[in-house]
């Protein structure tokens, strides 16, 4: 699978840290997590999901705070999730995911963005079935070895666990999550450097310099949209 995780994360949390754009997406998602059920992340297992992964991305208690007391007032604000799905330079592939309140407004957003720059928005479903809904983890201070005893005493048979640098990553089945979780923090383990559900691709594309450089300002471009919460794509960026 080989995904450098950490670079990747640390690549967008640098760049949208410095627009607090992270921030503001967190706090949307929160909201919509908190408003779709309770607002506790207890009986919530999406707003559980969602502010574990803030965590990671070391997103302040305030703004979570502010976004979880908004659903508890009673906010008339409402969020649609949209997916989008589109192709890059070289026949790339690319999903957006979204939330907004204004439909129209963020299709000819993500059009645009596809569209000045080498790609193209498909239909749905052209490009989802080339990637795979997965859990992913990564623990620093263990070994792969060390995790896959762990898990296996949990009785959890887990896709991947893979070692990237000083981080282990652990792949799941997607309805893992919580499960793979719960058998990490019952063993001391609460700090992850990743912890998020993601779409994963089944096969990655290389790109030549030239086309690399135009599909990482179309990817930049996509992420920098006020809706835009997640990208996904297939190409290996050699972070």
């Amino acid at each position: 699978m080989g995904r450098k995780w950490n670079n990747i994360k640390e690549k967008k949390a640098s760049k949208d840290a410095s627009t607090s754009r992270i921030y503001a997406k967190f706090g949307r998602e929160i909201y919509v997590a908190a408003k779709q059920g309770e607002p506790d992340p207890e009986s919530n297992q999406a707003l559980k999901v969602v502010l574990e992964r803030a965590k990671t991305y070391s997103v302040p208690k305030a703004i979570i705070d502010r976004a979880i007391e908004k659903a508890k007032g009673g906010s008339e604000e409402s969020y649609d999730e949209l997916r989008y799905e589109g192709f890059g330079p070289n026949g790339s592939m690319v999903i957006v995911d979204t939330l907004t309140n204004n439909v129209n407004r963020t299709a000819s957003d993500v059009r645009a963005a596809f569209g000045k720059n080498g790609g193209n928005m498909g239909v749905s479903g052209s490009v989802a079935y080339m990637f795979d809904f997965t859990a992913v983890f990564g623990i620093e201070g263990k070994t792969a070895d060390d995790m896959l005893e762990l898990l296996m005493e949990a009785d959890l048979d887990v896709r991947d666990i893979m070692e990237e640098e000083e981080t282990v990553i652990i792949y799941a089945e997607a309805d893992q999550f919580h499960a793979v979780q719960e058998a990490l923090k019952a063993n001391g383990i609460t700090e992850f450097t990743v912890a998020e559900l993601t779409m994963l691709p089944q096969n990655e594309l290389e790109l030549p310099a030239d086309a690399q450089e135009q599909f990482e300002k179309m990817i930049d471009a996509l992420e920098d949209l006020e809706d835009v919460q997640q990208v996904y794509h297939n190409v290996d960026l050699g972070e």
